[in-house]
């Protein structure tokens, strides 16, 4: 149960909070690693209607928006719930759930709807979803979330796609973006009759290609050790991205894939409420499930969107066993990884790694990663990663060419 804390007097009712300002006001929580032990953690681990309980009290309490002689009953009571301040949180959640931005679900014992409240979990809806990424994306990049729909720059081109003013002259298989002026400039002197093919002139236009990205999130224990949380701003850069690409890029397709001992594809609604995975990094696991999911796309640009705070640790064996070693980089579990980024690379996929430490051991693998892929490697913190993966995506700097 969250801490109660005496603060100041706020005028108004909480009943009258919509649920998006509310969604707004626990968007953290929601987002965040609070309901599991970080020196244990349970990738399994579900929010409970308690946690929510417990975001919606501590969130209000943070804000001062806690009425007075509310906040007196519920510091004097036994259990908050019992109090007017708590019939309100739990109207306010009830509101969640009809307004479509979280959907409650019990356990085999509560199932049918019967059971205390911390026997219910609850999901985030593909509203609430949407709305996440939307609040990530404006938070993350301010008012570049507004530009305009297309793809990423080549350095091909291509007539009749979007004009750049350069001209060239006409050849077979281009559309006819046909330059009056200079088309006339080269037939008048010799007559109409005298025109050839070559005498055509055409405006060029920039060649915009879709994309196919794949983000490689590490959720092995570090990303929540040493007293930061680094998990939930990769999740949110995530969401922001999955926005991004749904209202911006519609051409584009996005994927995720966790890895930890292993690796596995998640949709955008599971990652939101993912939990930290079990302790190493098996980065070879995740890089091949990556290959496997672009190989299926049919685009012009392949790419892998990395994030990690870790040396690779760990390998899947070819009987399916996992081989850990978190000291130091074994030679056994590199040699895989790069070989895996080796694949990427023949197969023209390229890796953008977002890193969230400087261990030198971890800089000089990106490095080789980078190298090898013909990617960009960043150095980055929890509150800085978002811009590095936004403006790097949207400004497509890395010029992904094929």
């Amino acid at each position: 149960m969250a801490r109660l804390t005496r603060y100041s007097k706020f005028e108004g009712e909480l009943d009258q909070l919509e649920s998006s300002e509310l969604m707004q006001m626990i968007q953290e929580a929601l987002l965040g690693q609070g309901m599991n032990d970080p020196y244990d953690p349970d990738p399994n681990a579900r929010p409970s209607m308690d946690d929510l309980f417990d975001a919606i009290l501590e969130a209000l309490a943070e804000r001062n928006m806690i009425p007075e002689d509310q906040l007196l009953e519920a510091m004097q009571a036994e259990d908050v719930r019992e109090t007017s301040l708590g019939q309100q949180i739990q109207r306010l959640m009830d509101k969640l759930q009809q307004d479509g931005f979280i959907r409650k679900e019990f356990d085999d014992q509560g199932a049918g709807g019967a059971g205390e409240p911390g026997d219910a979990t609850f999901q985030l809806t593909d509203k609430s979803i949407d709305f996440l990424g939307y609040k990530s994306l404006r938070d993350l990049m301010g008012g570049l979330g507004r530009s305009s729909a297309g793809a990423h720059d080549t350095r091909e081109y291509a007539s009749g796609v979007e004009m750049t003013g350069e001209l060239k002259n006409y050849e077979f298989g281009d559309t006819l973006n046909l330059d009056t002026t200079a088309t006339l400039g080269n037939i008048l002197h010799k007559g109409f009759d005298q025109m050839e093919e070559g005498d055509l002139v055409i405006r060029q236009a920039e060649y915009n290609s879709s994309a196919a990205t794949v983000v490689l999130l590490d959720c092995s224990h570090s990303m929540i050790l040493y007293g930061e949380d680094r998990f939930t701003p990769a999740k949110q850069v995530a969401l922001a991205l999955a926005h991004l690409i749904r209202t911006q890029y519609p051409g584009d397709t996005l994927k995720f894939v966790l890895f930890h001992d292993s690796a596995e594809e998640v949709s955008v609604s599971k990652l939101a409420q993912a939990q930290i995975g079990p302790y190493h990094t098996n980065t070879a696991g995740g890089l091949r499930l990556a290959q496997q999911l672009l190989k299926r796309e049919n685009k012009d640009m392949k790419q892998i969107v990395m994030i990690t705070d870790g040396k690779p640790s760990a390998l899947t064996l070819p009987d399916g066993r996992i081989y850990k070693n978190a000291y130091g980089l074994d030679p056994y579990v590199l040699g895989a990884t790069l070989r895996e980024v080796a694949n990427c690379r023949r197969s023209g996929i390229q890796v953008n790694t977002f890193m969230l430490a400087r261990d030198p051991e971890l800089v000089g693998f990106v490095k080789r990663v980078s190298e090898m892929t013909r990617g960009k490697a960043y150095f980055t913190t929890p509150h800085n990663i978002g811009q590095y993966v936004l403006m790097d995506f949207v400004t497509n700097k890395t010029k992904m060419v094929n």
